[in-house]
């Protein structure tokens, strides 16, 4: 991917070095969401629920001397080089449809963090938080995206905050909202199902991103699409599950299948066009 030298983001928010310890712990929707992206990443999400309801009072955050490592900073620069490039792709893409895009930011942090959605620790993986309209990551995840998940390499890691970009632009359309009320009225199934259908919808979103970024800025290399597409099935529900539980639960899903996975990200980067991402208007996924 050709990133060096390009643009950088301003909307990076470094709370790297911040200690917060747990006070008061998620609730209602902010639960569920750190227990989906839990599950995201192959985890037990009991146990992270668990410990956020045994937190009670006010968190508590200590700034101690942080210093980052010679990887952390060139991942710091990837980042906010592709949150730049989100940017500008999705401003000219909100500015066809007549609208304006809001920037959102993106918060370095390491080990845990305080958000609008509630405390969050590092293992919960990067997420995004619709109550302040931001992006969380702790770089150290990068690790386990080459070590653990077999993704290696730029792009891959590109791919995980467009993701998380597409997770505003959802909320942005309002479409975020439409789907957490009906997840809130429907049993367990339903809200998974439509959890599903978010989740590839923010991979086809993702796809449309790389989409400009080859055709308008030429920031795609030979392989990089092959990297995407390795980490979007990398991280398929039924792959988790099996590294984790060591079988398959497809009614459990929350994320989709590594195929659905791969298939909705080409589906953006093939056509561009943000209305062939309709995953909530597809019969099939």
């Amino acid at each position: 991917m050709r990133w060096e030298g390009q643009r950088e983001s301003q909307n990076v928010e470094d709370r790297r070095g911040f200690r917060v310890s747990r006070g008061v712990g998620l609730g209602g929707v902010g639960t569920l969401v750190v227990a989906l992206i839990a599950m995201y990443f192959g985890q037990d999400p009991t146990a992270i629920l668990q410990g956020l309801q045994e937190g009670t009072g006010q968190t508590e955050t200590q700034q101690v001397p942080y210093q980052e490592s010679a990887t952390e900073a060139q991942r710091r620069e990837l980042v906010a080089v592709v949150l730049a490039d989100t940017e500008d792709a999705w401003k000219g893409i909100f500015q066809q449809m007549g609208r304006t895009y809001e920037e959102p930011k993106l918060v370095l942090f390491s080990e845990a963090v305080e958000s609008a959605c509630g405390y969050a620790q590092a293992a919960v993986g990067p997420f995004y938080c619709p109550g302040d309209r931001k992006v969380y990551i702790d770089l150290s995840f990068y690790d386990d995206l080459q070590k653990r998940f077999g993704a290696p390499g730029d792009f891959a890691q590109a791919y995980v905050i467009a993701h998380e970009v597409g997770h505003h632009v959802q909320t942005l359309l309002g479409i975020s909202d439409k789907v957490n009320a009906a997840r809130q009225r429907g049993g367990e199934a339903q809200s998974n199902a439509l959890s599903v259908r978010m989740e590839l919808q923010a991979d086809c979103y993702a796809g449309v991103w790389a989409h400009d970024a080859d055709r308008s800025r030429k920031l795609i290399e030979s392989g990089d699409i092959e990297a995407g597409l390795n980490a979007a099935s990398a991280i398929g529900d039924d792959r988790l599950q099996m590294q984790s539980r060591g079988y398959v639960s497809p009614e459990s899903f929350t994320h989709g299948s590594s195929e659905q996975r791969v298939r909705w990200f080409k589906t953006g980067f093939e056509n561009g066009d943000m209305n062939r991402c309709d995953t909530f208007g597809a019969k099939a996924l």
